[in-house]
């Protein structure tokens, strides 16, 4: 055995780590690298360790924090598994992440990442912790809103990983990224990102999909202040399972159809078992309409066993999302959305819709299609009266729920 700045165990105990690891990586393990806290930026040591084939487990052991003061690109590694019982901790250096230079940059919605993992056969687990630090750049977005937010944890081009057992907390911005991901597993995740000043932690999305198939989000707990999952452009065959989300934006599809010029596609989505609170939203649907926007379709979408305290908006179609009525009347979303299912969902608004617990405004001109409605049982504050559900340019399907909307409104 031998050390190459961390310690390496025997294959006896490496099997006993792994074993809750896939197969691939159990049969291939070879032996631990146990990292360090240096007392300077800790992120050259956890890339070399990474990128060592011999290092089959890259252990941070409980009690050790690593500082993190450079960006991160950890993918292309295959067969590893990252086990963080301790703490990754970004530095708050926020004027030092603007510079382009010092992060990764993506197109999409003008993103930047403090870290990205990507490859074959990954798992990140452990039981620690992901602090990314946030609450200067909560500040500092508070008196600048072009300051750029890194994102904690960005999934990048890879197949068969497997995030579980982590807490999550400050993210500047977005928590979780799936980008161009296949196969992807998060299971019991802990998600925190609230301000402890006067300046909101905003845009904090639990999770981002984009670009991505086959991925499953179960088992977990977050805490923020943006969408609580969201169904970015062309993420196929989704599973959404067992959360509790509070404080967030729903779970959302969309928002699609943003950029002129692109189709964005969101298929095959189960979203269950979903406890929502003191939220804007509970299951919705965003997609741009107007002039000089893109196109798509949302197809086969299921919302099924919400149960939501406190919602804004439990139930939405927005298929003129940041769209004026009179500019979606003359220029309709070309996102189309067929096949939806709102299935069994219960709870209370918070009143800030009065008594309206349900909204399905669609665009003119037959942009949806099959939307259906089961088992709704939402209501508002009692001093609003009986709930009402309203609903524009589509024909509902479904039980004695479709009849709760009466008659669609007609515009365009």
């Amino acid at each position: 055995m031998r050390k190459l700045g961390a310690t390496v165990v025997s294959s006896v105990l490496i099997h006993a780590l792994l074993s809750t690891a896939s197969p691939s990586l159990q049969s291939r393990a070879s032996g631990t690298c146990t990292l360090t806290a240096s007392g300077s930026d800790d992120a050259p040591a956890f890339l070399k360790a990474a990128a060592d084939s011999s290092c089959s487990t890259v252990a941070i052991p409980s009690g050790t924090t690593l500082s993190i003061q450079s960006k991160m690109n950890m993918t292309g590694i295959s067969n590893k598994r990252i086990n963080v019982q301790g703490t990754v901790k970004f530095n708050p250096d926020v004027d030092y992440w603007a510079d382009s230079d010092n992060a990764f940059s993506f197109d999409f919605q003008d993103q930047v990442a403090f870290w990205l993992l990507g490859g074959k056969n990954i798992l990140l687990d452990g039981g620690g912790t992901l602090d990314g630090s946030g609450q200067a750049w909560y500040d500092a977005f508070a008196k600048h809103s072009s300051t750029p937010r890194p994102i904690l944890l960005t999934i990048f081009q890879a197949t068969n990983v497997t995030v579980q057992d982590i807490r999550m907390i400050n993210g500047p911005e977005w928590i979780n990224f799936v980008n161009e991901g296949q196969d992807i597993t998060f299971r019991n995740i802990t998600i925190s990102a609230v301000s402890t000043s006067k300046n909101a932690a905003k845009n904090t999305d639990g999770w981002d999909i984009f670009r991505s198939d086959n991925v499953v989000i179960a088992d977990s707990t977050i805490n923020n202040g943006d969408d609580c999952v969201s169904f970015k452009p062309n993420a196929t065959n989704i599973l959404v399972s067992n959360l509790s989300c509070n404080g967030s934006h729903g779970i959302s599809v969309g928002s699609l159809g943003q950029y002129a010029g692109e189709y964005d596609i969101v298929q095959n989505v189960l979203a269950t078992n979903i406890r929502m609170s003191n939220a804007q939203n509970g299951a919705r649907i965003k997609a741009w309409a107007g002039k000089n926007v893109g196109s798509g379709i949302v197809k086969n979408i299921t919302f099924e066993g919400f149960v939501e305290t406190n919602v804004d908006n439990p139930i939405v179609i927005d298929q003129c999302y940041m769209t004026s009525a009179d500019d979606c009347a003359k220029y309709p979303s070309n996102t189309y959305i067929q096949d939806v299912w709102f299935n069994n969902i219960s709870g209370t608004s918070s009143g800030k819709e009065k008594a309206t617990v349900a909204s399905l405004s669609c665009s003119p001109d037959g942009r949806c299609s099959n939307i259906n409605v089961n088992d709704i049982n939402v209501t508002p504050p009692s001093k609003y009266g009986a709930a009402k559900f309203s609903c524009q340019n589509v024909q509902l399907s479904g039980d004695v729920a479709a009849s709760l909307f009466g008659t669609c409104e007609t515009t365009g």
